[in-house]
């Protein structure tokens, strides 16, 4: 048996709450399905900042280039958020990406039945949603220079740089293809290709790869009119791609759709391949630190959960466990039980360790 290693970044906030309830779903798949797993800790964001003065130690960096998977909790808070400093926690998500390689996003939206109600879309909108974001993960806005604040003719002033070359874009959009195949056969591509150069060229080279796949059915849509569509016709939408800021903001407007941002996953990937043969990647939910409710046993562990099924898919090559991590999040639900952040009538409301208990005790033992 290959033993796998995996990389806990725990973070800050409810980070390391929602973290400790996803390893132990994987410590349970681990003696269930025979998998070789050993995990190891290190700190990452605003925690790394008050140990080492840096977001991204050394020391966590070169375990996850070492790891086959990271798991990841949050990061950010308060304590940190200067806006004018120049060590901050986001950092550390930055590095992670550019450093592994990690250039797609995978962000799966879908609406549990029985959670439809908890969300604020009329039930005949939701039903059936199944969206699958690709969003590009190294370029664009994010990672572009110059990016710094000065002093113009006018005063202060402030410049950001979007900058993508083909390379870039080719290779997220082939993959969006590719799981396009194993799915409904449609891929949604977000640009503003009415004003940025760069999404001209986005545009060009998506047309480009939906022409080696001539039984892709490919849609054109500015990331104005997806930002309407997303809350008015979900379902018409299968795999979206799109360039790093744009997917940042939509996957998380498409968070309402699930009723709440505590309930999604997320996987980063790149091309860089496991000791396993599979893609090494990066898992953490969408949502962020909560510090408001860290520490409190509020904060919904199943969009951590939910991303360590995601490691066990694409990092681990394991569908079975994937599948049953899933199975288990839906029993959980369909037995009413519900966090602080999915209030409903006729549920029960239980904290971030009683959720991750419910969850372990409807996996296969």
């Amino acid at each position: 048996m290959t033993e796998v290693l995996i990389a806990v970044l725990p973070g800050d906030g409810i980070g390391p709450e929602v973290t400790a309830q996803a390893r132990a779903v994987l410590e349970h798949c681990a003696r269930r399905f025979s998998l070789g797993m050993r995990f190891e800790e290190a700190t990452v964001g605003g925690a790394a900042i008050d140990a080492t003065g840096a977001p991204l130690p050394a020391e966590t960096l070169a375990l996850a280039r070492e790891a086959d998977a990271v798991l990841l909790g949050a990061v950010g808070g308060p304590k940190w958020d200067d806006p004018r400093s120049e060590v901050r926690p986001e950092q550390a998500l930055l590095g992670l990406r550019r450093e592994l390689g990690l250039f797609a996003n995978l962000r799966p939206i879908q609406v549990h039945p029985r959670l439809i109600d908890a969300a604020p879309l009329r039930r005949e909108v939701l039903e059936g949603v199944d969206i699958l974001f690709v969003r590009e993960l190294t370029g664009g806005v994010y990672f572009g220079r110059p990016s710094e604040r000065r002093q113009g003719p006018a005063g202060r002033e402030a410049v950001d740089t979007i900058v993508y070359d083909e390379r870039e874009v080719r290779r997220v959009v082939e993959l969006a293809f590719a799981i396009a195949h194993l799915r409904r056969k449609r891929v949604t591509q977000v640009d503003k290709a009415n004003i940025l150069a760069t999404s001209r060229l986005w545009r060009e080279v998506t047309h480009e790869v939906a022409a080696e796949h001539p039984d892709i059915v490919l849609e054109d849509v500015l990331v104005d009119a997806m930002a309407m569509h997303l809350l008015r016709r979900p379902r018409d939408f299968d795999v979206v791609v799109t360039e790093n800021m744009f997917g940042d903001i939509l996957t998380d407007e498409a968070s309402v759709l699930s009723g709440s941002l505590g309930m999604l996953p997320s996987a980063s990937l790149g091309s860089a391949q496991n000791r396993l043969g599979h893609r090494a990647g990066l898992y953490e939910p969408i949502h962020g630190s909560a510090p408001d409710i860290a520490g409190r046993n509020l904060a919904n562990p199943l969009g951590s959960i939910s991303s360590a099924a995601m490691l066990l898919r694409h990092s681990l090559g394991h569908e079975d466990a994937a599948a049953a991590v899933e199975a288990a999040v839906t029993a959980a639900l369909d037995a009413g039980l519900r966090t602080a952040d999915l209030r409903q009538p006729d549920t029960r409301q239980v904290g971030c360790v009683e959720m991750g208990a419910a969850v372990l005790e409807r996996l296969p033992s």
